[in-house]
């Protein structure tokens, strides 16, 4: 590998440190938005509710970012590529609905799930990078 190539990966594997770390903050922070989601937002039919969502794509994205920075490595990786690449943030109903028909409201919320997508993004920029 070209010195260009690991300085990128090491770049990128900061971000996503970085990312991690903001993530913590700013969830805390929503704690009074997610009390107010809550009652909102329940979940429709048989689907999972909004925080429950937001909580599954967190669990995922956390899971392989911490892979990626304590091994450099992840488990299948091909198959999490095409995973996180065809993964759509925005694409997920209960938070596609959530974000784009609240005007103005949960912007802390709506931060977080911005910072998830980027986080997606940072993700499947590193795993792109090793895929050789």
């Amino acid at each position: 590998m070209t010195e260009a190539i690991l300085n990128e990966q090491e770049l990128t594997k900061r971000n996503i440190s970085q990312i991690l770390s903001q993530l913590t903050t700013v969830y805390q922070n929503t704690r009074s938005e997610r009390k107010e989601i809550t009652t909102e937002f329940p979940p429709a039919n048989d689907e999972f509710s909004l925080l429950e969502e937001i909580e599954l794509l967190t669990v995922n994205l956390r899971g392989y970012s911490s892979q990626i920075l304590s091994t450099e490595q992840i488990a299948n990786k091909h198959q999490v590529i095409s995973q996180l690449q065809i993964m759509r943030v925005f694409g997920i109903s209960t938070i596609g609905n959530f974000y784009f028909s609240s005007n103005g409201r949960y912007e802390q919320t709506k931060n977080y799930i911005r910072m998830l997508d980027y986080l997606r993004l940072l993700l499947l920029e590193y795993l792109q990078s090793v895929e050789n």
